[in-house]
C-alpha cells in the first residue's frame, strides 16, 4: 500500500527562498527518487516555510531508505540553509 511522508521545513533568516529551493530541486528531490520514492512535491507554506510530500510504493521501501535519508538530513542545515520542523508519515487509506 502507498506510503506518504510529509516533512515541514524552515529556511534560515536572511536566506533567499528561491536560492534555498534550487539545491532542493537539483539534489534532494532526485536523491529521494533514486531511493525509491515515486513522487516528491514541495509546497511553499509561507515566506520561509515549506512542506515536502514524498510518496513511496510501500512502507518497506521508505524504511529501506531511512538510513540514507537521515544522513542527508544532517547535512541540510548547512548546505540548504534550512531545518526540519516536523514529520508525519503513514499508509494511504483513502484516495479520491
Amino acid at each position: 500500500m502507498t506510503y506518504i511522508t510529509i516533512t515541514t521545513w524552515e529556511i534560515s533568516d536572511g536566506t533567499d527562498y528561491d536560492v534555498a529551493m534550487q539545491n532542493i530541486r537539483d539534489k534532494r528531490m532526485p536523491a529521494l527518487k533514486e531511493l525509491g520514492a515515486t513522487r516528491v512535491s514541495v509546497v511553499r507554506t509561507s515566506d520561509r516555510t515549506s512542506a515536502a510530500i514524498t510518496e513511496w510504493p510501500d512502507a518497506a521501501t521508505r524504511d529501506a531508505a531511512e538510513r540514507a535519508i537521515e544522513a542527508v538530513r544532517k547535512k541540510i542545515h548547512t548546505e540548504d540553509f534550512s531545518r526540519m520542523t516536523g514529520e508525519m508519515k503513514g499508509e494511504v487509506v483513502a484516495e479520491g
